[in-house]
Parts: structure tokens; C-alpha cells; sequence
């Protein structure tokens, strides 16, 4: 068994991919570094990312691939998925070594499986920007936590850039510890060394909300239960259109 150590990065995976090829040594599995090794290995490989390296794969791919197939390399990356990995290496070899076009061929396991990882995480993008919600705080920053299954904050971020490019506002991945603010001019990836209160429970303490906040709260759910019809009420289809893991987030189910 031949294993690939690296540091869990999208820039290392191609980083293995460019090593793989140069060695024409291809590994069975991937370990994060500091993982313990398995018991029995015929080699373990250290792979130190390296940017240009990862763009010459990556520039290959894009002359190989459709956007479409391209994006869905990312996107499946996000999914976090404990052998997405070794999936990806497997597409990736095969859109390299192919010569047929193969993307589209969902009769391979690796091609199908790229493609339902894809739709879950396509899925979980749209509940995200379906759910969050925005709180105020008393410098005008507008604060979302949002705590997804899968990565899915970095495809958020255009649709947030889109809809709310007159406000600044901070989205912060509870579960990741990671989030994108954006002032106006730029988005930047942000990320705290010291967490306040509102970055582990995802709710603005009231010393640092806008005076109006809490008015505005108990509006929208007020609003939110007036339209209510109890006669059609149905919680099961309720939770199932709205996950309850959103909830704890949003002002109009508190």
C-alpha cells in the first residue's frame, strides 16, 4: 500500500496529483499529516503543497474538462466527505489518461459519485441562502451564523456579494470557525483567534445590537405567525422544507 501525506487542502490534493504523475507512483490512500499510519504500508509519501505545481494541474484540467465538470471538482471538494479524496484522484486520473471524453460517462462509479456528491452540496448551498438570517449590530454590521453539513459558505458568497452589496455584513461557518466580511469594497476570508459569544452560539448579545434589532425581531415574527393558516398547519411538511437544524438561527422560529 502506497500512501499520499498531506495537508487536506484543495491545492494539496493537486499538489499529489502533479507528484503522482512525476513519480509515476500512485497512491491507494491519503492521510492528513500527523495521522497515524496504518499497520501494514509498503510507502508513505509527504507531499508539501506547492501552488504553481496545483495551477499546472489545474490548468491542465480546464483544457481537458467543461466548466461545468471543472466546477464540479470544487464543489465536491467541499463536501468533506472522508474518501473525496481518493474519489477526486480517481476522476482525475481518468480525465488525464482517457482519451475519450469521459465526464459526462456516469456508467464509472468515480464520474456518477462526483455527480451525487455534487447535487447534496448544490442542495445544502441553496437551503444555506435560503435560511440564514441577518442580525444588526450597533456599527451597522450585519452579522448571519450559519452551520452547514457540508463547506458550502464559499458558494454563498456570490449570491450574498449580489443581494446585499449596499450593507456591510459578516457570514461566519460556526462549525468551520471561519467566515467572509465584506465592507463595501472587498470580501475577505476572516477567521478569530478570541470568539465572543455570538461566534459560538451564533446570536448577537444585546450589548452589541442596534437599539432597533430586537424591535425588528419581534416584527418579522409576529409577521411570520400572522400569515400562518392553523387549519393548514403541518409541522411534518414544515420541518421538511425548513430543517430544524436551521432554526436556532433564525428569529421567527425563537
Amino acid at each position: 500500500m502506497i500512501l499520499f501525506i498531506y495537508d487536506k487542502t484543495f491545492e494539496g490534493l493537486l499538489t499529489a496529483v502533479f507528484e503522482a504523475y512525476s513519480r509515476r507512483t500512485f497512491p491507494d490512500s491519503f492521510l492528513r499529516e500527523n495521522e497515524p499510519l496504518p499497520l501494514f504500508y509498503d510507502e508513505a509519501i509527504r507531499i508539501h503543497t506547492d501552488e504553481r505545481k496545483a495551477e499546472r494541474v489545474w490548468k491542465g484540467l480546464e483544457k481537458k474538462l467543461s466548466p461545468y465538470s471543472l466546477s464540479a471538482i470544487t464543489v465536491a471538494w467541499l463536501s468533506e466527505s472522508p474518501e473525496i479524496d481518493r474519489t477526486l484522484f480517481r476522476y482525475i486520473r481518468k480525465i488525464f489518461d482517457t482519451p475519450a471524453d469521459v465526464e459526462f460517462n456516469l456508467g464509472d462509479p468515480d464520474i456518477l459519485e462526483i455527480s451525487k456528491i455534487c447535487k447534496k452540496v448544490n442542495a445544502e448551498r441553496l437551503r444555506t441562502i435560503q435560511f440564514f438570517r441577518f442580525q444588526k449590530t450597533m456599527d451597522d454590521t450585519y452579522f448571519a451564523a450559519i452551520a452547514p453539513l457540508y463547506d458550502v459558505l464559499p458558494l454563498v458568497i456570490p449570491y450574498a456579494q449580489d443581494r446585499f452589496a449596499d450593507q456591510r455584513w459578516l457570514i461566519y461557518d460556526l462549525k468551520r470557525a471561519y467566515g467572509y466580511y465584506y465592507d463595501l469594497m472587498e470580501t475577505l476570508e476572516v477567521r478569530f483567534e478570541e470568539k465572543e459569544s455570538h461566534l459560538l452560539t451564533g446570536l448577537l448579545d444585546e450589548k452589541i445590537m442596534d437599539k432597533d434589532e430586537r424591535l425588528f425581531q419581534k416584527m418579522w415574527k409576529t409577521y411570520f405567525t400572522s400569515i400562518a393558516i392553523k387549519e393548514r398547519l403541518n409541522p411534518r411538511l414544515h420541518r421538511q422544507n425548513m430543517p430544524v437544524r436551521f432554526w436556532k438561527y433564525m428569529p421567527e422560529k425563537q
